[in-house]
């Protein structure tokens, strides 16, 4: 019996949360000894990696320029920033309000920053249209 079981047998009450539950070995040997992960998984996230920044390295081999080679190269940046942050920072075993607390802020710093940059396109605008092209 854990401590507040015992503690709450002793008053001769019985709370819900005063109930002892019975967890198998395994599930209390991972419990003490912190999330065991299969080494397996880390090999695989590596070799994503390794395909994605040979991609980025792709990119510059072939001479790719404008749009699509900034499109390539933010896209594979940011699909092996999520992976280290998923696997190798464990985050993808954290729990959902942790993953929003580290998550959320930069989602709402890029949206602001997306915002920016149709405000500063319609105050050129507007320069442009009531005081001229300038000198």
């Amino acid at each position: 019996m854990n401590q507040l079981a015992a503690q709450a047998h002793a008053h001769g009450h019985t709370p819900a949360h005063a109930v002892e539950h019975h967890e198998p070995a395994a599930a209390e040997h991972a419990h003490a000894e912190g999330q065991q992960h299969p080494i397996k998984i880390y090999f695989v996230i590596w070799a994503m990696l390794f395909v994605f920044s040979i991609g980025s390295y792709l990119i510059d081999y072939f001479d790719l320029h404008g749009p699509l080679r900034w499109t390539l190269i933010i896209t594979f940046m940011l699909i092996k920033a999520g992976l280290i942050v998923a696997v190798f920072m464990h985050m993808a075993w954290e729990r959902l309000a942790l993953m929003y607390a580290i998550i959320l802020p930069p989602v709402f710093v890029l949206v602001f920053v997306a915002l920016m940059l149709f405000e500063a396109d319609h105050t050129l605008l507007t320069r442009v249209t009531f005081f001229g092209a300038g000198p």
